[in-house]
């Protein structure tokens, strides 16, 4: 995939988008279709997932046999370059909170899509408007309604697949939208049995990943009825996808570009319209303003010659992520020392990811099942949707959260055998064989992700006495899980535990302080720069301009108000491709 060099850049340009992921990505894609001149600034390096892609590669093939390393804590094969960790890159945590906050980086060209379990589930009417259900947390400035035609869209644009099961608060897709979804497997089906006992819902999963070709001559059509440029570019490209022949793990990225990476389906039409420009390991350090405190611009540095230079555009779109779009606002200079477009104090605030726990077990029933296709590829087939939507007030805790769950014969890694320890401990040589060959896929586990309540307790600021490689004063977190998340993490950890007992085997659930993950180690963090109705209250409007610098906008998970029990990526993606239409229209009206 081309790049620039500092040297090829225009000397202006309409827009500049700082990050190349959902936000950023889809935003650049938007523009550049409709003739819009935008120069993307990405703090990591390029990155070709076609080329670079090893699919089919077995650990033998990998060093230290593919197990992890400091840039891929999933290992090798993991096609996220970063991690929680980024060498000259640091952060800190407060000391005296609980729990220190992990940060993940994706230092590479598409960011965090690269890394990602590909689930795509729309937030719900009650997602938008949980302050008026239940007096908790803050609304959004706009209904479902608003939003359930650009996920149609963005469905429609990516390929998901699934179903519409017509669950309260897990919203239908407009007919013909979805995919099909693919077949459940063996430990999907004993699940569902479970479930069925239990009450809880076993559907099937919401996941961008083409089940199917996609329908590259009508689909540009419906999604750009009035461009016929972006017409021809997008069904040439929709063209050259291919279906998921589940034969590996989608986290090792896609060859056959069948599963939703910015790299594979947003960038490559943008790229087509010869109006994107893209650098590659630059770090933007803070926002550029006139003196009427107008955005002109940002200025990074070149990490390769780590020189500093500026870019110029009109408009200013920041989608580095929730924590780094935060971070350069806050070291961006203005009237108030706060940090820019922070006259609401907002900004670093409200800091939430998802509350997560997960347990497993050995399932007797999948001991020697016969290998199928389907149980090489990754990412789950079936999930639980939220089935206690009305009985929130009887449980003890705010919300609720959604089941994830996998096993069976998956393609082996260097830790694919640790189970052995527990099934087969002595056992050796010709009998260690055996076994493996007997429980290989016999195991099954359950994660939950549920909605974590924004308080003042969790923030990022900048720490006033460190800084990275590159002189930027890095980010220190405050963190404190509130009751509603530790005893959610409980109520998943008893469930997790029927399901369990359901298919035959054996669990014993944790306590909820003992169970829930590490902040951040979801990586589901959003806020820092919530949306909202009033400017006193909030850092943007609900189309992500912000309230203070009326040409800067911010399309990543930092606007979100709230952090719903479902996965961020989808609402991201639809609100980026919402205010980069609305921003056009203000640019052709001169208001921006």
């Amino acid at each position: 995939m081309p790049v620039l060099t500092e040297r090829k850049t225009q000397p202006q340009y309409d827009v500049i988008v700082v990050g190349s992921g959902a936000g950023g990505g889809m935003a650049a894609m938007i523009l550049a279709l409709n003739g819009v001149k935008v120069l993307m600034i990405e703090a990591g390096r390029n990155y070709e997932p076609v080329k670079e892609t090893p699919m089919f590669n077995t650990p033998e093939m990998a060093p230290l046999r593919g197990t992890a390393t400091p840039d891929r804590p999933f290992g090798f094969y993991d096609s996220n370059i970063g991690g929680w960790q980024v060498p000259g890159e640091p952060y800190t945590n407060k000391q005296g909170t609980e729990g220190d906050f992990w940060w993940w980086r994706a230092r590479m060209l598409g960011g965090r899509t690269n890394h990602w379990g590909r689930i795509s589930l729309r937030f719900g009417e009650f997602d938008f408007k949980p302050k008026s259900r239940d007096g908790l947390g803050v609304d959004w400035p706009m209904n479902y309604s608003d939003m359930a035609p650009w996920y149609d869209r963005v469905e429609q644009l990516i390929g998901v697949y699934g179903e519409n099961d017509g669950i309260a608060n897990a919203p239908n897709s407009s007919p013909g939208v979805l995919m099909p979804p693919p077949k459940p497997r063996v430990g999907e089906l004993l699940a569902k049995k479970a479930g069925r006992k239990l009450g809880v819902p076993v559907v099937a999963a919401h996941r961008a990943v083409l089940s199917q070709p996609m329908d590259w001559k009508n689909l540009p059509k419906v999604l750009f009825p009035n461009n016929p440029k972006a017409q021809e570019i997008l069904g040439k490209d929709m063209m050259s996808r291919a279906a998921c022949f589940w034969a590996t793990n989608c986290i090792r990225g896609c060859s056959i570009r069948a599963n939703f990476q910015s790299t594979t389906v947003l960038l490559p039409p943008a790229l087509a319209t010869g109006n994107l420009d893209i650098i590659t390991d630059a770090m933007v350090r803070e926002v550029v303003l006139d003196d009427s405190g107008k955005a002109t611009g940002v200025h990074y540095i070149d990490k390769v010659t780590r020189r500093d230079a500026i870019a110029k555009a009109r408009v200013v779109i920041l989608a580095a992520s929730t924590c780094e779009t935060s971070r350069i606002l806050l070291n961006s200079k203005s009237r108030d020392k706060a940090g820019l477009a922070n006259s609401s104090g907002q900004v670093g605030r409200n800091l939430m990811d998802s509350v997560g726990t997960r347990l497993g077990a050995h399932i007797p029933a999948m001991e020697d099942l016969p290998p199928m296709n389907e149980d090489g590829a990754g990412g789950l087939h079936t999930y639980v949707p939220w089935w206690l939507v009305n009985e929130h007030a009887k449980l003890g805790f705010a919300r609720g959260y959604h089941i994830e769950m996998g096993g069976g014969r998956q393609m082996p890694e260097a830790k694919s055998f640790g189970y052995l320890d527990s099934t087969s401990p002595g056992v050796y040589g010709r009998k260690l064989k055996e076994e493996a060959r007997r429980y290989y896929g016999a195991q099954f586990g359950f994660s939950g992700r549920g909605e974590m309540l924004p308080n003042k307790d969790c923030y990022s600021e900048l720490d006033p006495n460190v800084v990275d490689q590159w002189g930027i004063p890095v980010l220190r977190f405050h963190w404190k899980w509130s009751d509603h998340e530790i005893k959610q993490a409980e109520h998943m950890q008893q469930t997790f535990a029927a399901m369990i007992e359901g298919m035959g085997g054996k669990a014993k659930p944790l306590s909820g302080a003992d169970a829930i993950q590490r902040p951040g180690e979801i990586i589901h963090e959003v806020g820092t720069a919530r949306m909202g109705d009033k400017a006193a209250e909030s850092v943007t409007n609900q189309y992500c301009q912000t309230w203070d610098v009326k040409n800067l906008f911010l399309m990543d998970g930092s606007v979100l108000p709230s952090n719903p029990d479902k996965n961020p990526t989808l609402t991201i993606l639809a609100l980026a491709w919402r205010s980069s239409e609305w921003l056009m229209e203000e640019m052709k009206r001169g208001n921006i």
